[in-house]
């Protein structure tokens, strides 16, 4: 095992093996070391010895051999290497220099990537996202909704996708004002999606911030860009979609915001628009309307819970989901495990633990579910 590299290095390169998931590589992380945790995926410790989730899912034998196939092509030394080449900072969940915004989140990602300044996530931060094929109605309220918010101080946060998201970041670095660009993507911080924002994700690099939770070298792929979209809410103080059609893909960003509590907000357009339909649809289910940089300035000014990142945002548990969550105490547990030991009707038990798992209470990993954040007080 190479033993001069830092712990972050083993973190790094366990978040690009195959068939790691967020819960699966929040679990290692959760009950050992980063060090430790790369060991037992490699199978130098006995299966028989790994208890809780990690256990259960190193029984999959498909599993451990994909962890093993991946520990031989990407070790820590060469992915340590790509980090310093890339110019990547990786930060571990509970370990210095990540970010406390993020650290008792709904599904904080396990590990971060970042490319220029990690301390832009102190500052006041609105998303801005939209569909990928805006009009040119669309982009222009893009373009002077960011450029304001710039000139304002505020960081605004994106994926730079095409459209919306790419016009909105591209206003913020052109601005060259207080206000930062903050983007989120779905693929390694060094590989460039799509590849005509090459210009547009460097400058985002040299100015603002570019976050991932995959590693440099790994490429796109789909399911990424919907876990994506949680960073971007989390990281928000406010959500403004601009321009979304009726299943646009920045409702699941919309939807994110909603689930952390998090102000929405939207661009209203004419209803002949099928670019607006999403946007109107989220105004008539109560987002805030906003037609320029003004309407978000005043919502940030109303809502200084998220500039502090401290606090913890989970809602408490209601008093009868209680009971479950400290049957959790000691042990995984399965659904049915949970029921045993509640003496409660199958469906009730999955019921409750559904609700803790949605307020970020309890994390499931293949079927078996533990607490997890900081403990209820």
């Amino acid at each position: 095992m190479t033993t001069d590299i830092p712990p972050e290095a083993y973190a790094a390169a366990l978040a690009g093996f195959e068939a790691m998931t967020v819960h699966r590589l929040a679990a290692l992380l959760r009950h050992h070391e980063p060090v430790d945790a790369w060991a037992v995926v490699c199978g130098d410790v006995p299966v028989g010895a790994v208890g809780g989730l990690v256990g259960r899912v190193l029984a999959d034998r498909d599993v451990r051999a994909a962890w093993i196939r991946s520990a031989a092509t990407r070790p820590p030394h060469r992915v340590w290497e790509e980090l310093q080449h890339t110019g990547t900072t990786a930060v571990v969940h509970g370990r210095a220099g990540y970010p406390a915004l993020l650290a008792d989140d709904l599904l904080a990602p396990p590990v971060l990537f970042a490319r220029g300044d990690l301390g832009l996530v102190a500052g006041r931060r609105v998303a801005m996202v939209g569909t990928r094929n805006a009009t040119a109605s669309g982009r222009a309220t893009a373009r002077d909704i960011a450029a304001d918010l710039a000139a304002s101080g505020v960081h605004v946060v994106s994926g730079l996708a095409r459209g919306i998201d790419g016009v909105a970041h591209g206003a913020v670095i052109t601005a060259e004002a207080p206000g930062r660009p903050i983007a989120v993507v779905a693929s390694g911080p060094d590989v460039v999606y799509p590849a005509e924002h090459r210009a547009l994700w460097e400058g985002v690099c040299n100015c603002g911030l570019l976050l991932s939770e995959v590693p440099p070298g790994i490429g796109p792929a789909a399911y990424r860009f919907p876990l994506r979209n949680r960073i971007i809410a989390a990281l928000s103080e406010v959500v403004l979609v601009v321009e979304s059609r009726e299943r646009g893909g920045s409702l699941s960003t919309a939807a994110e915001a909603l689930d952390r509590g998090i102000p929405l907000a939207a661009v209203p357009g004419p209803p002949t628009n099928r670019a607006a339909a999403g946007t109107n649809n989220l105004l008539r289910d109560g987002a805030t309307p906003v037609v320029d940089a003004g309407d978000v300035l005043v919502l940030l000014a109303l809502d200084h819970r998220r500039a502090t990142p401290a606090i913890d945002l989970r809602a408490r548990p209601r008093p009868d989901d209680i009971v479950v969550y400290d049957t959790l105490h000691h042990e995984p547990r399965t659904v049915d495990g949970i029921a045993l030991a509640c003496g409660l009707p199958l469906v009730e038990a999955a019921m409750r633990l559904a609700r803790l798992e949605h307020q970020g209470w309890v994390g499931g990993t293949d079927g078996w579910y533990e607490r997890i954040g900081s403990p209820l007080r």
